[in-house]
């Protein structure tokens, strides 16, 4: 295969598809989204098969536990693709909606239009249910998108990919809107990231590396986000019994993903009773303790100095740093120093502190008395999401369909010139 001609090829397919797909009538979309959840019900087992080749051979490498997790398609997984496609079919069409309009003094009506973003290109590793989701929000917002999954999902992502090409099929769309790269070989990504007279935005969707790597490389704009640091602080005064179940939540349902808590900053009127609870709710359940030197005595046997690089550490796992502030304000310095702009929370009973924490957190989202573990597109609304982007161009947070758009200015006049 000649991979920079193979992947040409992809680009110009992409973007003769891409202009169909801005003119695709609104209900053809819903029904390729509501075949598409129909398929994914229906070809379970096949979807199963495929996935446990992936499994196999990544435990045969010896891929580590939080990335299995990623891999894995579990019924509760696949139909929660299922929901997605049916709620995005639900929603409203972005495309062509006017978001504002206004009149100008000399009669001239200026308005702005919702438009395709054109071709996307993810890159993306380990989580196959990404290519339904980035293919049901494309299809949604009139965009097509090349799929570049990782080469340890690669028989789960050929078959849901089929799941969507059959979809489209039958809605009348063109398979090119989605496609996937069809081999694993590295050079394929490399050549994609040049291929800006084709690609308009590239969304990288995996580990730090991989995204640093592509912005790098990369000769169109990206969307991306390098690491969710994602951080708790309890302050003074907060309810301490629902506080714990939302630190417990944030930390240990699902700690391999990028909204799970990595860091936990509790006010000192608080720490001396809260710590304690958390060392025996969180440390009983395998949790590690990455500690300041105030919060090290109070945090019990699962609990162990704090090292130079543990706050700002994306651990993927079942460890979280721990330090003791004296004030809000401390909290969030300590945020703008060690956040990485995804998610932050405060459990509080302040209104005024919450309000403020809401201004000063730089984060995609900032939640009060709530787990970082909503910050997903599906869990706030979106149906799904494509990724999060913690770069404040274009879209900020969880992307969905009508983050997948951008606008263009109309204008209707009467024969109007300029003077």
């Amino acid at each position: 295969m000649d991979i920079r001609k193979e992947m040409t090829e992809l680009g110009r397919r992409a973007k003769a598809a891409a202009r169909i797909m801005a003119g695709a009538d609104s209900r053809a979309k819903d029904a390729a989204l509501l075949a598409l959840a129909d398929l994914l019900e229906a070809e379970g087992a096949a979807i199963a098969a495929a996935n446990d080749r992936d499994l196999e051979a990544a435990r045969t490498a010896g891929m580590d536990a939080p990335r299995l997790d990623r891999l894995r398609l579990t019924d509760k997984v696949v139909a929660a693709m299922a929901r997605a496609c049916r709620e995005i079919a639900a929603q409203n069409d972005p495309v062509g909606g006017v978001d504002t309009m206004w009149r100008r003094p000399n009669g001239l009506l200026v308005g702005r239009m919702r438009i395709p973003l054109g071709v996307i290109a993810m890159i993306y590793e380990s989580r196959p249910n990404v290519t339904v989701d980035s293919g049901a929000l494309c299809l949604k917002a009139g965009n097509a998108v090349i799929l570049r999954g990782g080469s340890e999902a690669f028989h789960s992502n050929q078959c849901l990919a089929g799941l969507v090409h059959r979809a489209l099929a039958g809605a009348g769309l063109p398979a090119d809107a989605v496609q996937l790269v069809p081999t694993t070989d590295r050079a394929a990504v490399s050549a994609m990231l040049k291929l800006d007279q084709y690609i308009d935005v590239i969304i990288p969707r995996g580990g730090e590396g991989l995204i640093r790597a592509a912005v790098a490389e990369a000769t169109m704009p990206v969307l991306k986000h390098y690491k969710g640091v994602c951080h708790a602080y309890v302050d003074a005064g907060a309810d301490q019994d629902q506080a714990l179940e939302v630190v417990f939540n944030a930390k240990v349902q699902r700690p391999g993903v990028c909204n799970a808590l990595e860091g936990l900053l509790v006010h000192a009127d608080e720490a001396g009773a809260f710590l304690p609870r958390v060392a025996r709710r969180l440390g009983g359940a395998g949790v590690e303790f990455r500690a300041c030197p105030r919060a090290l005595p109070l945090l019990g046997a699962t609990a162990r100095p704090a090292g130079p690089d543990d706050f700002g550490q994306e651990f993927h796992d079942l460890v979280l740093a721990v330090r003791v502030v004296d004030s809000m304000t401390q909290a969030l310095d300590h945020i703008a120093e060690h956040g990485s702009n995804h998610t932050e929370i405060i459990l509080t009973r302040d209104h005024g502190r919450a309000m403020r924490f809401l201004r000063e957190a730089d984060a995609s989202m900032v939640a009060v008395n709530a787990s970082s573990r909503f910050n997903d597109g599906g869990e706030l609304g979106l149906g799904a999401e494509i990724g999060i982007s913690t770069s404040k161009l274009h879209s900020y947070g969880p992307m969905g369909a009508t983050e997948l758009t951008s606008t263009k200015f109309v204008v209707f006049g009467d024969g109007q010139v300029r003077a």
